[in-house]
């Protein structure tokens, strides 16, 4: 993954030294966190004043690990990390009305699917240009790819985790049954049949609410298929006529693998949710693989003391790309979370030099260490948990960020997806009602 990073490394991106800020002066001279000498506060030592950053994570102690690591330039400035309930798709209205409060937050979460918004004009309005090089944030230590940039070719939020999809792998039950973790659509099939005749009764399983089950398999197949076709994206995000066609052959892979009665349905429908519920059912220790997200595998380390099924029997798991082609399977790298600035922050300077000392390949990779999450940066220092995808092809690593993908669009692929993999529409009947479909 190290020599993706070489590869994907922005060339020619200079960022110029810090002008003069206003209103507080410097403290030696402005160099980045990734420089030889490290991170060099800028501003007053001594400045006293809060910083709140609001966001959707319950609880997010990798965060209130670097507001420790900060204080120790800035021993005065107050950080605090508030959860703002109903932070999604459906609550638009929570965050742009808290951007325009008197409490507003200095800085928030921003999420890829945030544009689709009716509100994210307000958002957009309240953000702050990350990459004027007046702020002196060293945006090259992030993978450029993951950098989106508007109209006029502002950053208004920089990601912070990452995230990709695939399956958890017990690798002491392909150990014990001596069965080779599958690299190919046909040897995940073998593995599932060798699984099943030896008396596992879930050689493979997945969360079956919402539009999910399938989903870490098909959804980096379909995006694979339509990469660098800009035509067929713009007629997917149109809901043109006839663009549910561009899903079939992604439809047919899953009706396929339903069809060999691997999944069973009646015990995946058993799990409450894609987090807590599929990782403990994990630990149980008898399913083979477990189809999730990234961020779903965030939260293994700190519930392996909450499994007594993991306690009293441990074994190694690790997390693997869902091999969907004859080639293998791919890396579908998204932005999980984003941090954006409010530029109408009381105290600006400070949460603008918060984020220059964030956004450095040493801060960004503790804090995916922490989280057990993907990091954004160009040395891409994985958990050991993710090394599969350390051995995957440049070729098929894809970033939803480039494909041009709306929300929308994605929603109906998703459900499609969801709807042939329960068996409520045939294929034909899925791309006829690409563009409605529940």
């Amino acid at each position: 993954m190290k020599n993706m990073g070489k590869l994907r490394r922005l060339s020619g991106l200079i960022l110029a030294l810090s002008l003069c800020i206003t209103g507080c002066s410097r403290s030696g001279s402005s160099k980045g966190k990734d420089s030889k000498e490290g991170f060099v506060p800028r501003l007053d030592k001594n400045t006293s004043c809060s910083i709140n950053i609001a966001g959707h994570y319950e609880n997010f102690e990798a965060l209130e690990n670097e507001f420790n690591s900060f204080s120790r330039y800035y021993p005065n400035v107050q950080l605090k990390y508030t959860f703002m309930d109903g932070y999604s798709k459906a609550s638009s209205g929570i965050l742009s009305t808290a951007l325009s409060g008197s409490e507003a937050p200095d800085i928030f979460f921003t999420y890829p699917w945030m544009s689709d918004w009716e509100d994210y004009g307000i958002i957009r309005d309240h953000s702050e240009n990350l990459a004027d090089p007046a702020l002196d944030i060293d945006l090259s230590c992030i993978r450029p790819n993951l950098l989106t940039k508007d109209s006029s070719g502002s950053i208004l939020s920089v990601p912070v985790y990452t995230t990709t999809y695939g399956m958890l792998v017990n690798e002491d039950l392909f150990a014990k049954e001596n069965i080779s973790v599958p690299q190919t659509y046909d040897e995940l099939l073998s593995a599932c049949d060798a699984f099943k005749k030896a008396g596992y009764s879930d050689p493979i399983m997945g969360y079956n609410k919402g539009s999910d089950l399938l989903y870490p398999m098909f959804y980096p197949h379909f995006c694979a298929q339509i990469e660098g076709k800009e035509d067929v994206v713009k007629s997917l995000n149109e809901m043109g006529q006839g663009s549910g066609e561009y899903m079939r052959s992604t439809l047919e892979l899953i009706s396929d693998f339903m069809g060999y009665g691997y999944i069973n349905l009646e015990n995946c429908n058993k799990l409450e949710n894609n987090y807590d519920a599929v990782i403990l059912r994990f630990f149980e220790g008898d399913v083979p693989m477990m189809l999730a997200s990234g961020n779903t595998v965030s939260g293994t380390e700190k519930r392996e003391a909450k499994s007594e099924a993991f306690i009293s029997k441990p074994f190694k798991y690790s997390f693997h790309p869902v091999p969907s082609t004859k080639d293998g399977g791919y890396f579908l790298n998204t932005v999980s979370i984003g941090f954006a600035v409010n530029k109408d922050s009381k105290n600006l300077e400070m949460a603008n030099e918060f984020m220059r000392f964030l956004v450095s390949t040493s801060e960004l990779n503790q804090m995916a260490k922490a989280k057990r999450m993907v990091t954004p940066c160009v040395d891409m220092s994985l958990d050991s948990v993710y090394a599969p995808f350390e051995k995957l092809s440049t070729k098929r690593i894809i970033n939803l960020s480039e494909l041009g993908l709306l929300d929308n669009a994605s929603s109906q692929i998703s459900k499609a997806g969801w709807q042939v993999s329960n068996g409520n529409m045939t294929v034909d009947e899925a791309i006829e009602a690409y563009g409605s479909i529940e």
